[in-house]
């Protein structure tokens, strides 16, 4: 079953139509609020050049793995009984 998801507040208008599999090669410049600049810090700082590497970026998934787990703990399950 084909899944549809409208990401155009994510992204720069000049890549809201691409697929995913063409959009996680896009640069990192097309997340929307990513300004050339700061994709170029990306680039220098830990070798970040397209949106498939950021999101497999160690130092991205470590810190969003922390954040998790602290909300699950400032939200703890309710009671089962």
């Amino acid at each position: 079953m084909p899944v549809s998801v409208n990401l155009d507040a994510l992204l720069d208008e000049p890549f809201r139509d691409l697929p995913l599999t063409e959009l996680v090669n896009a640069p990192v410049a097309a997340l929307s609020g990513v300004s050339d600049e700061e994709a170029e810090g990306l680039r220098l700082a830990f070798g970040i050049n397209t949106i498939a590497d950021l999101a497999a970026n160690p130092f991205i998934r470590a810190a969003t793995a922390i954040a998790r787990m602290a909300e699950a703990v400032e939200t703890p399950l309710p009671p089962t009984d």
